[in-house]
């Protein structure tokens, strides 16, 4: 009876502490070798106990590199609403676990395509589709070029770095123009409309003051770095000694990278 009540079969074993002996009651062993994600009996039931096992579901599939059962992926969309009645902090942990693993833009792509997203961070759907000028962006929308970027990020890139570069074109889709005259597409103000959107988004999840203040900087800065040939040496100075001025290069270069390949700065 514990089993069955459990989340998954993978978490659903039992050893048998004298002899070492493994218990199974509900297959985890063969999901195990087959790398399969799969809710124990039917998974409406086992989301309806808790909802946050459908971040979970998510969490474990990308950090193992597993793949998800098709009725429990299918179920994951159907009771996307039950994250509703989650707490703010329980979500957030699960997020941040998936985001600063090294398989993050795959855990961020199954969230938005089984709906989860729209729950707790609906900011992230509104860049899909949101076309930039290509020849700085030829990889696409804000949020391919996103989801390049965590992509390229190392895979012990620290949480900080992860939620910028999340964030750091979060407002692009509000901000978004187009010259009459030309036809060119701008983005005005997007850093710092973009900070204060971090800003909301964190103190929405109940993020600690001190990673709000690590993270909200770097995005408000981010468009900076294209006036660094241009500084005078004193405030070219004051520009690097910011505490978390390491991160802020990193999101540039990863910026850079997977969009126009401008190296210079």
């Amino acid at each position: 009876e514990d089993a069955k009540r459990r989340d998954f079969t993978i978490n659903g074993l039992f050893e048998d502490p004298e002899t070492g002996e493994i218990i199974d009651h509900v297959g985890g062993l063969d999901d195990l070798r087959h790398g399969i994600i799969r809710a124990i009996g039917v998974p409406e039931d086992r989301f309806r106990e808790d909802g946050l096992r459908l971040m979970r579901a998510v969490r474990f599939a990308t950090r193992l590199g597993f793949s998800i059962e098709p009725e429990t992926m299918a179920a994951l969309t159907r009771c996307a609403h039950r994250l509703d009645g989650i707490s703010p902090e329980r979500i957030r942990d699960e997020f941040s676990a998936i985001i600063a693993q090294p398989k993050r833009r795959a855990g961020l792509e199954m969230l938005v395509v089984t709906g989860l997203i729209s729950h707790f961070m609906p900011e992230v759907l509104a860049m899909i589709g949101c076309d930039q000028p290509p020849e700085w962006h030829p990889e696409g929308d804000v949020f391919t070029h996103t989801m390049i970027m965590l992509e390229m990020l190392g895979g012990e890139a620290p949480l900080s770095l992860c939620l910028a570069v999340l964030f750091h074109d979060i407002a692009k889709p509000p901000c978004r123009t187009i010259d009459e005259e030309t036809g060119r597409i701008r983005f005005n103000g997007h850093d710092s409309t973009g900070a204060r959107m971090a800003e909301e988004i964190m103190r929405r999840l109940r993020y600690p003051n001190a990673l709000v203040d690590a993270v909200v900087p770097m995005v408000a800065r981010h468009m900076q770095f294209m006036h660094v040939q241009q500084m005078r040496v004193a405030k070219l100075k004051r520009f690097m000694a910011e505490p978390h001025f390491d991160q802020e290069l990193e999101l540039h270069r990863v910026d850079c990278a997977s969009s126009n390949g401008f190296t210079d700065n």
